[in-house]
């Protein structure tokens, strides 16, 4: 190897590492590293604040879309313990009844506005019902929302979490949707947060803000 080479290959290389990157990684791990630079403008409550566990290895993916659930257990209200609720929810999934990796879903908003961390974004989910989520960034309301109601507040939090996903994978806001449309083995988001997905509100919100960003 000539001086030149070797010093261009050395820069080059401190450059990977500063950054985080490698030279081996496939350009979809590149890709997830680079776009997960930006900053959350909705705080994320982290795993080890509602005593969770680490996930199990499973599938990779980059998100490619956007793809909002209910829990679609008990209703929950704002004085219930939404972080008790997911740390069981995550002991089912992960136990001998679903053998899952961890929660089925990447981020849950709490009846109280919180949104909680749950699996790694760049781990495929998973799901009761017949479709892929490969791609899918899945956001999940704590609750039942066949039976309680998506009032401004929790309104404003999926919206801004939203358009915050969107910008972080490159995600266009036409790839949001709910779990019903990929399945018909479900009424998942419940009734009340669909409606805002069969009007067409939510997307024209999400794509308002993003093209401002």
């Amino acid at each position: 190897m000539s001086r030149l080479t070797s010093y261009f290959f050395s820069t080059g290389l401190v450059i990977f590492l500063t950054l985080g990157i490698y030279p081996h990684e496939s350009k979809a791990q590149l890709k997830a590293k680079l776009t997960n630079t930006g900053h959350d403008t909705v705080k994320i409550v982290p795993k080890s604040e509602w005593n969770g566990v680490e996930g199990r290895p499973y599938k990779q993916h980059v998100p490619v879309r956007i793809t909002v659930h209910h829990e679609g257990g008990k209703l929950l209200t704002e004085k219930d313990d939404a972080k008790q609720r997911l740390k069981n929810v995550q002991t089912w999934s992960m136990g001998p009844d679903r053998k899952w990796a961890d929660v089925p879903y990447h981020l849950l908003i709490a009846p109280d506005g919180a949104v909680l961390q749950g699996r790694n974004p760049l781990t495929v989910g998973e799901t009761n019902t017949e479709y892929d989520p490969s791609g899918h960034l899945l956001i999940c309301f704590l609750g039942n929302y066949n039976q309680q109601k998506l009032d401004e507040k929790l309104l404003k939090v999926l919206i801004n979490l939203l358009v915050d996903q969107c910008i972080k994978y490159g995600i266009s806001p036409a790839e949001i949707s709910t779990h019903r449309d990929h399945s018909k083995q479900t009424t998942c988001p419940g009734d009340d947060i669909y409606a805002y997905f069969e009007n067409g509100y939510i997307v024209a919100e999400v794509s308002k803000l993003v093209a401002k960003k």
